[in-house]
């Protein structure tokens, strides 16, 4: 329960689809919460974008309508806090205005420049030797052969929209892009920048633009924000951002960092080798780890996190929960606002045995990231009957997206040198009490579904936020977040889950050929 004591956070949490301001107090507690939708655009060349004057409006919108329904003085809300997905590109110019759309996380346009930068002799894993080791050893990471990071959008608009390129001030993140818009400066946190494989990440306290890596990449760094610690405030809103939002012109902007990295901490995962997962669009696990470590060959690596001076692991799988979303879209197309069919698709789901009456579901949607990069296989249903039913369908889409986790993680284990003995569970789709089980079950290891789930990347925003401004101590912030169950495995559903398991790995080993071929074929105009 909040108190008058209580200071406070606007916490801006944006995704791919929506953008959400929560208002969050000391005390981990959401007082009030909106979202406001952000479009986006899927073209035929493998482009994927978003306007980022959306982000822009569905924050304002979101920020107004939480604050007009949580009726917080504005001088009780101390900083304003935004994390973001990432591997987003936005060209900005000097006003600070956008000149394209965003270039998303999903746009494979720059994939055979980014195959060109990598290639060399000898020859590993599609890289060469010398320039990977580079790489490696300074960022912790190695430019993406689909070009789905931030290296691989620079190049694209290098090379494909040379006009836009040309008139380029800086080229930002969206959690960048947004703290732009608050305060009116140009830079970057030290975690946002890590998908453009130009920064030296080898001390979490002294992060720089790596010279010999800005020319391995073909970057110019006079385009490239400066960068800044993750618990820098980075300056107070502009008149015209706080008359936007309907806040005080003083209220301070602390940098912030990316989604996964707030995400750990309003999961309440601020100890190493503490682990956690996230359902939402995408899907990952995650865990903060003393040292930084790397391994390419499995698209795995550790970032900069949001708590100062430490890192944490990047272990994601994809598309998840939008597979999920795409399954609702195609059921139920004529569904109301009024209507909530992802209540009565779980509903179906329960009723459903474990193991979906054989039918397997493979979550590849967009192609295949962790633990095993590849862009062509894609998604299917597998062993379907007469007999399949919605329910089947939805249980199975779950089921998939847990295999493809216990795939992950047995990875990320290996990877952190630690087993993991719980998960806290976060995301939209932590609030499926099946899916708690299901997960539970599949990975064979306790579940924590964290309280509020959906909020947990604002939360972990607001607390890094309190914690930089001295409001709160880290070590108070596992303490501060519910959990709301704890879903042990049932030792019943183990074998069955171990034999589907193996069918699951049995069908991409098999299947890679032919969705290389598939996909090999020209599109139709």
């Amino acid at each position: 329960m909040t108190t008058s004591d209580d200071r406070y956070v606007l916490a801006i949490d944006m995704g791919s689809g929506s953008a959400k301001a929560a208002l969050v107090s000391n005390a981990a507690e959401i007082v009030a919460s909106r979202l406001g939708a952000i479009r986006t655009i899927f073209r035929d060349d493998g482009g994927v974008e978003q306007d980022p004057g959306d982000y822009w409006s569905a924050v304002v919108s979101a920020a107004r309508t939480t604050l007009g329904a949580a009726g917080i003085a504005p001088d009780r809300i101390i900083a304003v806090a935004c994390t973001t997905q990432w591997a987003v590109t936005i060209p900005v110019d000097e006003a600070g205005q956008a000149l394209m759309n965003a270039v998303s996380w999903m746009d494979t346009r720059g994939g055979k420049y980014n195959r060109a930068l990598s290639a060399g002799w000898p020859r590993i894993q599609g890289y060469g030797l010398f320039k990977a080791l580079k790489w490696v050893r300074l960022s912790g990471g190695a430019p993406v052969a689909t070009g789905a990071d931030g290296l691989g959008h620079i190049q694209f608009i290098r090379n494909e929209r040379p006009d836009i390129y040309a008139r380029t001030h800086k080229f930002l993140e969206p959690m960048d892009y947004l703290n732009l818009r608050l305060t009116g400066r140009f830079a970057a946190s030290y975690a946002t920048m890590f998908t453009y494989w130009a920064t030296d990440n080898r001390d979490p306290r002294r992060i720089d633009y790596s010279p010999e890596l800005l020319k391995l990449s073909n970057l110019e760094r006079a385009k490239l924000p400066d960068l800044f610690p993750v618990d820098h405030v980075l300056g107070t809103l502009t008149a015209g951002a706080a008359d936007e939002l309907g806040l005080a012109h003083d209220t301070r902007v602390v940098m912030g960092s990316c989604d996964l990295q707030s995400a750990a901490i309003g999961a309440g995962a601020i100890e190493d080798f503490d682990g956690y997962i996230y359902i939402g669009t995408t899907s990952w696990i995650s865990c903060h780890i003393p040292a930084r470590k790397t391994d390419p060959v499995h698209m795995l690596s550790s970032m900069p996190a949001a708590i100062a001076g430490r890192y944490i692991v990047t272990a994601e799988q994809g598309v998840a929960g939008r597979c999920l979303e795409f399954l609702k879209d195609l059921l139920y197309p004529d569904c109301g606002a009024s209507s909530d069919p992802y209540a009565e698709m779980n509903q179906l789901a329960a009723a459903i045995p474990p193991g979906s009456d054989g039918l397997i579901f493979t979550p590849w949607l967009a192609g295949v990231l962790a633990p095993s990069e590849d862009s062509a296989t894609r998604s299917a249903f597998f062993n379907q009957t007469i007999r399949t039913t919605r329910g089947h369908y939805v249980r199975a889409v779950m089921e998939g997206i847990a295999f493809n986790l216990r795939w992950l993680k047995g990875y990320v284990e290996k990877f952190i040198g630690h087993p993991f003995h719980r998960l806290g569970f976060i995301g939209g789709g932590a609030q499926s009490d099946l899916w708690c089980q299901i997960l539970a079950d599949i990975l064979d290891c306790p579940v924590r579904q964290v309280a509020g789930p959906r909020n947990a990347n604002a939360v972990g925003a607001a607390m890094a936020a309190f914690v930089a401004l001295g409001g709160i101590k880290l070590g108070e912030i596992p303490a501060r977040i519910r959990i709301s169950r704890v879903y042990d495995p049932c030792p019943e559903n183990r074998k069955l889950y171990d034999a589907r398991f193996r069918e699951f790995m049995e069908i991409y080993r098999r299947n890679r050929p032919i969705y290389r071929r598939l996909n090999a074929l020209p599109r139709r105009a």
